[in-house]
């Protein structure tokens, strides 16, 4: 006769439940903090996507070329910020609206002179470090060092790509 192993691990009408060693109210208050985190680097694209559209004058050809390196960092960014919401198994926010509420970045619907955009994106930079540096005591409380490698390696590119743009403005 064979034994079958029955598995302890409680079923919910959601699903299985999430047992990764992070408690569910940690998990939430972790995915809610990288729900800022996805609304600030989205709207950051969009915005340094706008201004590679949209720069003129000396600068054109760096700026454009520069932009576009970073909308395309920004855009892998989400990816990774968004599925590690999942992973903590909560949704993640994917509408303008919802980046609204959430985004601590300021958006632009004009089109500003190019020493002005650069100005703009050093600012959305830094706001994004400062949600991420927020949201990184939260996962050192629970221990979730997969968020603390992400956050610490987005602050590092956020961190980075502000001296890059301030140093254009020297």
């Amino acid at each position: 006769m064979e034994k079958r192993m029955h598995s302890t691990r409680a079923v919910s009408n959601k699903g299985p439940q999430i047992e990764i060693g992070i408690q569910p109210a940690q998990r939430k208050a972790i995915a809610e903090g990288l729900s800022r985190v996805l609304a600030d680097t989205y709207t950051l694209y969009l915005k340094t996507h706008n201004f590679h559209w949209n720069v003129t004058g000396p600068m054109f050809q760096t700026l454009h070329l520069m932009f576009e390196q970073q909308y395309n960092e920004l855009a892998l960014a989400v990816d990774l910020v968004a599925e590690r919401i999942r992973a903590l198994g909560h949704p993640a926010p994917g509408s303008y609206a919802q980046f609204s509420k959430l985004s601590s970045v300021a958006e632009e619907t004009a089109v500003p002179r190019a020493e002005d955009m650069i100005r703009q994106l050093v600012e959305g930079q830094e706001a994004l470090v400062r949600t991420a540096r927020s949201v990184f005591v939260t996962a050192e409380r629970a221990s979730d060092q997969v968020t603390i490698d992400l956050l610490t390696q987005r602050m590092q590119v956020h961190e980075k790509t502000a001296w890059m743009l301030r140093s254009l403005l020297e």
